[in-house]
């Protein structure tokens, strides 16, 4: 491994670089990276420092919205929705308590784990 160095002063700096892939995340995955960064900081900074949390958030983020997927059509068995065409204010707050319950199983099971 070759380094190149430039000069600042009397200093020479090595020509480091980090490799940053441009990666969207959604909401889960700020969700974990700021529990991580909040109450797990050894943990986030060795991931951070190893170009692994990228890939560990885009992970987590893809493994919530299959859960999400998934418990969203179990709880719609579970508990049917109202006719959309009658009561549209029922039918949305019915998917909506839905969703929020989806949501806090995921949250507990995924992000805050």
């Amino acid at each position: 491994m070759e380094l190149t160095y430039h000069r600042k002063g009397d200093y020479l700096f090595p020509n480091l670089t980090i490799e940053n892939e441009e990666v969207t995340i959604g909401k889960y995955g700020m969700l974990r990276r700021t529990f991580l960064k909040e109450n797990r900081k050894n943990w986030y900074q060795s991931m951070l420092l190893s170009g692994k949390l990228n890939r560990h958030l885009m992970e987590i983020e893809k493994a919530a919205q299959e859960r999400m997927e998934i418990l969203m059509d179990g709880l719609l068995t579970t508990y049917p929705a109202p006719d959309k065409e009658v009561d549209q204010i029922k039918w949305t707050a019915h998917m909506n308590m839905l969703r929020e319950m989806a949501e806090e199983t995921i949250l507990t099971e995924l992000v805050y784990s």
